[in-house]
C-alpha cells in the first residue's frame, strides 16, 4: 500500500474526476466544489482518460509517434514536390 504506481495513480486520479463530474455542486465541510458545466465536462473527460489510460486502453507508445511522425513527413514531402512540379508546369 506504500507503493503508488503510475497505474493506481491515474486510477485514483480517474475516481476523483468522474466523482466531480457526476456530483458537481456539493459543499463537504470546509471544501466547496462548484465545477459548473465547462468543468464538469473537462473533469468527465480527464476522468475517463485517466481510467483508460489505467487499464492500459490509452497507451500510446514512442514508436507509434515516430511512425507517425515519419509517415507524414513523408506525406508532406510528396505533397510538396507535387505542387513544385504543378507550378513548374504552367
Amino acid at each position: 500500500m506504500t507503493d503508488l504506481t503510475p497505474n493506481s495513480t491515474f486510477l485514483i486520479a480517474g475516481i476523483v474526476f468522474i466523482t466531480i463530474a457526476v456530483i458537481g455542486q456539493s459543499k463537504l465541510g470546509f471544501i466547496e466544489i462548484n465545477p459548473g458545466f465547462f468543468g464538469r465536462f473537462l473533469a468527465l473527460f480527464i476522468g475517463i482518460s485517466s481510467l483508460l489510460y489505467a487499464l492500459g486502453l490509452f497507451n500510446i507508445s514512442t514508436v507509434s509517434f515516430d511512425f507517425l511522425k515519419t509517415s507524414l513527413l513523408e506525406q508532406i514531402k510528396q505533397s510538396i514536390s507535387s505542387i513544385n512540379d504543378l507550378l513548374q508546369g504552367s
